[in-house]
């Protein structure tokens, strides 16, 4: 069985750190702090860049030498508001101070040089609609193609709506041949409305290689090193997740499972 899924060390402090070593794979990195008031985290780029995401809560954040304030106004994810965000080049650093109890997401990938350090939402970010009737889920870009942020990161938090599929139809980008697909290894963090319920997600190959069906609870991260790999919010419970994608283009070009290609063009009339 393959290790897809990782549980929080705990409730407190830094509760994820999934690194390209301990994914078995090369570009991306993702880490979670759950602090409380008064509390600090603090870490080194390296030869990574890095965005921060307030997942909730509020933080007083200086990086790349310069004091940027406050950051958040979400208390609560599922309140489903833009988020507030920092964007941090390689070779800096950067520290968090909770001015409430807070959860900061730590999305990196290799880092060029080509970006300054810069805020990024809420403004410019706006929850759009994707998909159609129970596959219909709700989007906040924070760094995608369209917008030139960053050197290899792409980041989105996507909220789907209780009883429906996301991630769907079913689609992989695991192969270097653009403008065809795209390889993107990605993560996904998991939050579910109520926090005691769960949601299903699948990662898989066609051929059979793959194929790993999880149930995710609140707090939770799944990698996807390859394949296809829908989400399922059973009726009941809404379902957050932030993605983080990199790989040697930073273009998201993705192919359809075979069996529901078919759901993707008629949906696109």
């Amino acid at each position: 069985m393959a290790d897809l899924l990782r549980k929080p060390f705990g409730t407190h402090g830094k509760v994820h750190e999934i690194t390209p070593q301990s994914a078995g794979w090369r570009y991306v990195g993702f880490g979670l702090y759950r602090l409380r008031a008064g509390e600090t985290a603090a870490e080194v780029t390296g030869g990574r860049e890095v965005i921060l995401v307030m997942v909730e809560g509020k933080a007083r954040i200086t990086a790349a030498s310069k004091d940027w304030g406050e950051l958040g106004d979400r208390m609560d994810v599922f309140e489903k508001t833009p988020p507030h965000c920092l964007y941090v080049p390689n070779g800096q650093d950067w520290e968090a101070m909770a001015t409430t109890d807070c959860v900061i997401a730590v999305c990196s990938a290799p880092g060029y040089g080509g970006h300054d350090a810069r805020r990024i939402g809420p403004d410019g970010i706006a929850l759009t609609e994707r998909g159609k009737g129970t596959n219909t889920r709700f989007i906040n870009n924070i760094a995608m193609e369209t917008e030139d942020y960053a050197d290899s990161l792409l980041v989105t938090e996507v909220f789907t709506p209780a009883g429906h599929w996301s991630s769907y139809p079913s689609h992989r980008h695991d192969e270097d041949d653009f403008p065809r697909i795209t390889y993107l290894e990605e993560t996904y963090y998991h939050r579910l409305n109520p926090a005691d319920g769960f949601g299903i997600q699948r990662v898989y190959t066609e051929e059979g290689g793959l194929d790993e069906t999880m149930a995710v609870s609140d707090g939770d991260v799944v990698l996807v090193p390859r394949g296809h790999h829908p989400c399922g919010a059973p009726y009941g419970f809404e379902m957050y997740y932030l993605n983080v994608m990199a790989g040697p283009l930073r273009k998201w070009r993705f192919v359809p499972a075979a069996n529901v290609e078919w759901i993707m063009e008629r949906d696109a009339k």
